[in-house]
């Protein structure tokens, strides 16, 4: 087919525009390939005929043998099948194949080096960002393909006032098409837009094209467009068109003629559905080789998604496990650093010079006599065997440091029982020997223990029935003593874990209730028990100060542990007996835990909870249950941890609370 070769599309009519040089009726042709390379613009109101001039185009290129693509918004051009055997690709399940972007290369040989047309229907797209992303692929490769092949073909978008919008917001698919309309002639690549309101398509697209048909308009916007493109007399002329009837504005014979566009032959799949029902007519299929191609695709796409699929469930996997084990690792540092803190609490604490030592830890002291121990071995070296005293200030000096030791200072741990020591040390002058009498030392539960008992004869070889002091010996008695010391630190490991309790938030020490209560629980259901919502979030934020504090400890699977009872046993190496333990944890749960569910278990259910308690009552069957639990007979410290229980302290508490800066009434 020639250049000059032409379609048959329409007739003259009569009225404001008709050619003068044309009688009406007279046959109106379109050039071939100024239609398949050209810029068109087909616009008028919804029913005026403009799907019905495309689709007559479209019909009479396909009879002589091109191939156009059309991108349909709308799901009307499939009738075409009812004549051609024409590929119809979308995402209906009516169409011969569904497509995606990764078909746009496949699509493009079809209809460029296979001739096979195409209707690349994107109403079915639920999403329109993804119909855009196809639409914009199928161009792009169409462009650069025409810019090898050279081959006259015809890109027909429907609606295209949604892609090349006048007011902006035009995005890559936009672009593209602009581009086709700009460059794309030189290739062979034509391009037809339609719309049924010219006002909203941009101009530069519209000015730029070689033919335009102009069916009727009634919107002032859009007739003023007609006005300023093809003059006034038409504004107002396209109006009283009748359907089908156009004005044709073309530029190869610079001529602005008044016609009625044919009537399509195919099945009109985009008409209004009326009254009266219709039969749609058997469509022609295309080769099952031909879908088959596109289908192979599809299949592969399928195959890489569910393998992709598969690699984001192993990944979310992974990652949970990776939280996991972040999680743990978190718990078991805070574990970590909460012990270290709370083991050095307790040396300070023990050593402290308000307990009446001398500001130095037990393990400071028995370095000190090993060293007072071993300048003692060297003045017995060099004593000149005859029975005198080398020096009376080594001697002096070791009596002293073992008064020192063994407790000649008053070891106050409540306020009221002290460690009460004596000492004798008398030298015999005949032997010049030391004599160190046993010391014992009163602690809080009234058992006197001995701290240190030896006796030592530095000038002479021992004799059978005395022993010489050795340094095991000191070690001994710094363990002993420590033992004694360690029982008056039980005020520090309750002002200790109050005063952590004490710095949470209100929520949070409601947070920790609901964990005492239920034992093991998780963080949801702890802050909506404390009066918080069911945001994980809010819950995990108030929960994290109860978890760094040590107050609870991870129970696996987002479970967490109330951990009061195992701080306290931890603190004493597991040598407190259970009754003990739980006078100490009651005397420490007075600091978040209300006088009447004090009285009783942190399993209780919640009526036996609500039951009116005297608090007087509470603290006496505490105090009770205390004493039938001590084995020691520790009535004086029982009756100090229950006056805690009841909001009270000790005077030594107090001694303590002023020291570190706080007051805690």
């Amino acid at each position: 087919m020639t250049e000059q070769e032409a379609i048959h599309v329409a007739d003259v009519s009569e009225g404001i525009g008709g050619d003068a040089t044309a009688e009406p009726g007279s046959p109106v042709e379109l050039p071939v390939v100024d239609v398949l390379t050209g810029r068109s613009f087909i616009t008028g109101k919804s029913g005026s005929g403009k799907s019905n001039t495309a689709s007559v185009v479209i019909e009479n290129l396909l009879d002589n043998g091109f191939p156009v693509m059309i991108v349909d918004t709308d799901g009307e051009y499939y009738g075409l099948k009812e004549e051609y055997e024409i590929l119809h690709a979308g995402a209906d399940d009516e169409c011969d194949i569904v497509v995606s972007p990764e078909h746009a290369e496949k699509l493009a040989n079809l209809a460029l080096e296979q001739n096979v047309p195409i209707i690349l229907d994107v109403s079915g797209y639920l999403e329109e960002s993804v119909a855009n992303e196809l639409l914009l692929a199928v161009v792009k490769q169409l462009f650069a393909k025409e810019k090898r092949l050279k081959k006259p073909f015809l890109l027909v978008v429907e609606e295209c006032h949604e892609y090349i919008p006048e007011g902006g917001g035009m995005d890559e698919t936009g672009k593209m098409l602009i581009k086709v309309g700009k460059r794309g002639r030189k290739h062979g690549l034509g391009i037809v837009g339609i719309s049924q309101r010219p006002a909203d398509v941009k101009k530069d697209f519209i000015t730029q094209c070689d033919w335009l048909c102009w069916h009727r308009l009634t919107w002032d916007n859009d007739t003023k467009v007609v006005g300023r493109i093809l003059g006034s007399k038409y504004a107002s002329a396209v109006e009283d068109l009748g359907d089908g009837e156009a004005f044709l504005m073309t530029d190869w014979d610079e001529s602005i003629r008044r016609i009625q566009f044919h009537r399509k032959q195919t099945f009109d799949a985009g008409a209004t559905p009326g009254l009266d029902d219709f039969e749609r007519p058997e469509l022609k299929s295309v080769s099952s080789d031909l879908v088959g191609e596109l289908q192979s695709i599809s299949d592969e796409e399928a195959r890489r998604e569910s393998e992709l699929a598969d690699l984001r469930q192993e990944i979310d996997k992974k990652n949970q496990r990776i939280t996991q084990l972040e999680h743990e690792l978190e718990d078991a540092r805070d574990l970590s650093n909460m012990a270290d803190q709370f083991a050095q609490a307790l040396l300070g604490k023990a050593e402290a010079p308000y307990r009446g030592g001398d500001g130095r830890s037990v393990a400071s002291a028995a370095r000190r006599d090993q060293v007072d121990l071993a300048s003692y071995d060297e003045a017995v070296a060099a004593t000149d065997g005859d029975g005198s005293d080398p020096g009376d200030g080594a001697t002096d000096g070791n009596a002293g440091d073992d008064a020192d030791l063994a407790g000649d200072s008053a070891v106050d741990s409540t306020g009221d029982s002290a460690v009460d020591s004596t000492a004798d040390t008398t030298t015999d002058p005949a032997t010049n020997t030391t004599n160190t009498t046993t010391r014992e030392v009163e602690v809080d539960d009234g058992s006197e223990i001995d701290v240190a008992t030896s006796d030592t004869a530095p000038a002479a070889p021992p004799d059978d029935d005395v022993d010489p002091v050795t340094r095991a010996d000191v070690a001994e008695s710094a363990l002993r003593f420590d033992d004694a010391v360690e029982l008056g630190t039980r005020e520090a490991v309750i002002e200790e874990l109050r005063d952590r309790i004490g710095a949470l938030p209100e929520l949070s020490r409601g947070m920790l209730r609901h964990y005492r209560r239920e034992g093991v629980s998780d963080p949801v259901a702890a802050h909506i028990d404390a009066g918080g919502d069911g945001d994980s979030g809010h819950a995990y934020s108030r929960h994290r100060p109860i978890r760094r504090a040590g107050l609870i400890r991870h129970a696996g699977r987002g479970h967490y542990a109330y951990a009061v009872p195992d701080l306290i046993r931890e603190a004493y190496a597991d040598r407190l007996d259970e009754a003990t333990v739980r006078e100490v944890v009651r005397a420490v749960e007075t600091a978040f835990v209300p006088p009447a569910e004090r009285s009783y278990p942190p399993d209780a259910e919640p009526a036996e909870v609500g039951i009116e308690t005297d608090p007087a009552v509470a603290g006496t069957s505490d105090a009770d249950e205390g004493d039938a639990g001590d084995s020691d007979g520790n009535a004086s410290e029982t009756a100090e941890i229950d006056s805690r229980s009841t909001g009270g302290l000790s005077d030594a508490a107090r001694r303590l609370a002023k020291r570190g800066g706080t007051t805690d009434e």
